[in-house]
């Protein structure tokens, strides 16, 4: 039998379950007026304690609908602001619809409201929490999985009515920056009061109307004896073969002082800090301001990523502090430390294609890497009255970078072995002031001034027993080559940008902004070998080594008009910039341009949770120093990198369309996106193979490369099972020049994921579900085809008196069709956890990699590579833990 008809027998039964043991009540909720009334709770409340109330709040059209456990007796009860409370017995014997008329009380008093497990006032949603937990949730987390209209994932990323979350508040301040997955996965369950979702977020109050702000944010509130009061939970392990795992949280909040303390250390391979998180981390402009100057990376971010390990040891702490001094000053900071040791091991089959040749190599890739990573970060708000507000942050980083390689690579019967060190250490300052002054009802102005500085150093050593990059390269013959680089790279950034919001009525709005953006690049490298008589061989003098000096200036304008008439939103504008930039090395190249870049946003809001969202926008971007540098540089084992001093900037359409919808009354929750890209202008690699050795030039063409995207989802809940479908399809076609020809690539990459999800209040919450991966990839006349597959089964189970069971069992295949390779592996763990109710303590045992799986195998291709990896991972886990509550 196939994994498919398992899966489909699955659901079968998951269907028969929800159809079997539950009715349906429903019916709408209106005024003595008939009015329909929108976001109304309605709660029933079971005869038999031990059982779970069931919830729901009307949609738009003031539906309701409550899924009862069948021959039960409940007592239902209809609340909203302002009406008195209607109640009535009900017995759930059969599907039944009745509607339900409340009364004006304009008088009730405010502490009923409170008590509502939802209630909804504009842009703000506020939950109740008590009114849909057990007692036996242990973090956030599994909160938030309780709360209709929210999900979270196994990466910590929160989302409501299909929107991401992106700032996480506690009592109305900034949980370690903002981020959600160090609040989903630390905050204690049982110090939660209130959860408010905040829509079209901003910071600053008296912008929230006027700065078209997209954001999310979730706010904490926290148990009144926890808002002066320590808490939090330690938890120690011990498993198989020297595993250990310890992780810390402490909280003390009060009404001034807020500290946070999370600390962990593991050799299982958990990263507590990845790359996501630290973008989170990083500096810079309010939302306010569109995010006008762009993150382009660094020396920091390329140690973030979590991969799969052999051997790995990681030590994290982080403390977040926060005082307010008085009624207008608030001070703040956090402090972060992460320090990585991890071993890889990758075997890869690579298939290198050009029109004029093609041959395989097959490659070991051992890798030792230790990251060490500082971030400390300085707040102060100051709010002089309700129409100004101030903010000062100060946010300095530093990180110390070893890593260690060992490739053996075969072609043909040629066995090369390089070994790669690299040394790197690397600082960022970043200075950043705000001013924002409501001064009218009319008027509102706001200006930043934002300085970054950003240094790194890399020194990197290569030593193989062949000559590599013959020909590219003057090597002098030696037993042992040992080539040395040294890269350093400073950069400066300078950027002012003052804003004018002009509200000429409550539907016309006029948008001035005024900036100046100012890049200052150094950018140095120095390629030699180093003989064994102890003298340099310098590749100088065939034309290696960069001395770069590079200023960019973008000085903008711009001028947008908003308006709404009825359902409807439109804003349309653009900014005028004038670019000098300039270039001193071993020529000197001073250019200018002007550019006007439209833009222009339409949004067709139905209700409150159906939108339709239309974004264009014509963009300019420019290189860094390094592709602007005219001399070589080495950049890998096997490549020389040429940067060229005529790039200028490139120029591209970007167009989506989102579409979302959102109810509780038919719980379904569907959202859809489109994005296209276009460039006119842009940046590829020219690349010359000699063998395996490339030389790589990057070069400005014309119309050379366009992408789409489309994605669907869709949640559907019928009786207590939840279905999911999701959808994505993108394409790319791009253009390369690969030995002085051009190629046209093309990839199509299709997925689908279906699932299923029991929600019963006495029956483990089981998803089962199977995913689908389809990749084809066409460079020339050569096309290579993969396709993975995914069946999968979480579980999740309390039982008993403080058990819980957790469970997760992915079977993943993967196909390269055009190699008729296949390879399978299964990957499972599962958990088993104690805590006694009124008990500080608890244990646990979990079982990572419990099937010892060796390896994972997956496909990645470019524009002349098509590459098969192996990624050994490590063995299986089995861990006892002990945890305290404080």
């Amino acid at each position: 039998m196939t994994k498919k008809k398992i899966t489909f027998i699955i659901f079968v039964i998951l269907s028969t379950l929800s159809f079997s043991q539950t009715i349906t009540l429903k019916g709408t909720v209106k005024d003595s007026l008939q009015n329909l009334l929108t976001y109304a709770n309605v709660i029933a409340k079971p005869t038999d304690v031990s059982k779970n109330l069931q919830f729901s709040i009307t949609d738009n059209d003031g539906y309701y609908r409550l899924e009862l456990t069948k021959n039960s007796k409940y007592t239902i009860s209809v609340s909203y602001m302002g009406y008195k409370t209607a109640s009535f017995k009900f017995e759930a014997t059969e599907n039944t619809q009745k509607n339900i008329v409340l009364s004006e009380a304009p008088n009730q008093l405010q502490e009923v409201v409170i008590e509502l497990p939802v209630t909804v006032k504009e842009d703000t949603i506020t939950y109740n929490t008590n009114k849909f937990v057990t007692g036996e949730e242990r973090k956030l987390k599994q909160v938030l999985k309780k709360l209709p209209g929210i999900e979270v994932d196994k990466n910590g990323t929160v989302t409501v009515q299909g929107k991401k979350i992106t700032t996480m508040l506690v009592e109305g301040k900034k949980f370690f920056g903002g981020g959600s997955k160090l609040a989903v996965e630390n905050i204690p369950a049982n110090a939660i009061d209130k959860i408010q979702v905040l829509d079209n977020y901003s910071e600053i109050a008296f912008l929230k109307n006027v700065s078209d702000t997209d954001e999310m944010a979730m706010n904490i509130l926290l148990k009144e004896d926890k808002k002066q009061f320590a808490f939090g939970d330690i938890e120690a392990g011990k498993g198989n073969e020297d595993f250990y795992r310890t992780h810390s949280n402490i909280f003390y909040y009060s009404p001034k002082t807020n500290v946070n303390f999370i600390g962990n250390l593991n050799n299982t391979g958990e990263k507590t800090f990845t790359f996501k998180d630290y973008m989170s981390f990083q500096g810079g402009l309010s939302s306010v301001f569109d995010r006008k100057f762009n993150w382009r990376g660094d020396e920091f971010s390329q140690f973030m990523e979590t991969r799969d390990v052999v051997a790995s040891s990681n030590k994290f702490g982080a403390l977040n502090v926060s005082k307010t001094v008085n009624t207008k000053l608030d001070i703040s900071g956090y402090a972060i430390f992460s320090h990585t040791n991890t071993d890889t091991f990758t075997t890869i089959n690579k298939e290198y294609i050009t029109d004029s040749f093609s041959f395989f190599e097959d490659k070991e890739d051992r890798n030792s890497t230790r990251s060490i990573l500082g971030i400390g970060k300085f707040n102060i708000e100051y709010a002089p009255n309700t129409n100004e507000q101030w903010y000062i942050k100060t946010q300095v980083k530093k990180t110390s970078n070893l890593g260690s390689s060992i490739i053996l690579s075969v072609i043909n019967t040629e066995n090369i072995t390089i070994k790669t060190t690299k040394d790197a250490i690397a600082y960022n300052v970043n200075q950043n002031i705000e001013w924002h002054k409501k001064v009218s009802k009319k008027h509102t102005f706001s200006v930043a001034v934002d300085y970054v500085f950003d240094k790194n150093n890399p020194t990197t050593y290569w030593k193989t027993n062949q000559q590599i990059l013959q020909g590219l390269i003057p090597l002098e013959t030696e037993n042992v080559y040992n080539l040395t680089q040294l890269k350093e790279t400073k950069r400066s950034n300078f950027n002012a940008i003052f804003k004018h919001y002009w509200v000429l009525n409550n539907t016309n709005h006029i948008y001035t902004t005024i900036g100046n953006a100012y890049i200052s690049e150094q950018f140095y490298t120095s390629d030699s070998q180093q003989l064994e008589n102890g003298s340099e061989n310098n590749f100088s003098i065939a034309g290696f080594g960069n001395d770069l000096n590079y200023t960019l200036n973008d000085l903008f304008l711009g001028v947008h008009y908003k308006f709404k008439t009825g359902i409807f939103t439109f804003k349309q504008g653009a900014f005028l910039h004038k670019y000098n930039w300039e270039l001193n090395q071993t020529t000197k190249v001073v250019k200018n341009k002007i550019l006007l870049l439209p833009n222009f946003l339409a949004e067709v809001k139905f209700s409150n949770s159906k939108k339709i969202k239309v974004k264009y926008q014509l963009k300019s971007s420019f290189s860094d120093a390094s592709k602007l540098a005219n001399r070589f540089y080495l950049q890998s084992y096997n490549s020389v990198f040429k940067g060229n001093e005529e790039l200028e900037n490139e120029l591209f359409h970007s167009a989506s369309i989102f579409y979302n919808r959102f109810s509780l009354y038919r719980g379904l929750m569907l959202f859809s996106g489109f994005n296209y890209i276009k460039k006119t202008k842009g940046i590829q690699n020219e690349i010359q193979f000699e063998g395996v050795n490339q030389y790589i030039v990057p070069i400005l063409i014309e119309n050379p490369e366009e992408r789409w995207s489309f994605n669907l989802g869709v949640d559907k809940k019928i009786k207590n099972i939840k279905y999911h479908v999701d959808t994505k399809l993108s394409t790319s076609t791009f253009l390369q020049n690969i030995n002085g020809l051009i190629v046209n690539n093309k990839s199509v990459n299709n997925s689908y994921k279906v699932s299923a999800k029991t929600l019963y209040d006495e029956f483990p919450t089981i998803e089962i579900g199977f995913e689908q991966g389809i990749g084809n990839y066409t460079s020339s006349n050569q096309t290579s085809k993969f396709t993975t597959n995914k069946p999968f089964v979480t579980v999740d189970y309390d039982f008993l008196e403080g058990f819980i069971f957790s469970f997760d069992y992915e079977n993943y295949t993967y196909q390269n069709k055009t190699f008729n390779q296949k390879n399978t592996y299964q990957i499972a763990n599962t958990t088993l956890s104690y805590k006694k109710e009124d008990s500080a303590w608890s244990f646990k045992i979990n079982a990572q990699n419990l099937f010892n799986v060796q390896f994972k195998q997956q496909n990645s291709f470019s524009s002349y590579i098509i590459s098969d990896s192996k990624t050994y991972i490590l063995p299986r886990i089995i861990m006892v833990s002990i945890g305290y509550n404080l």
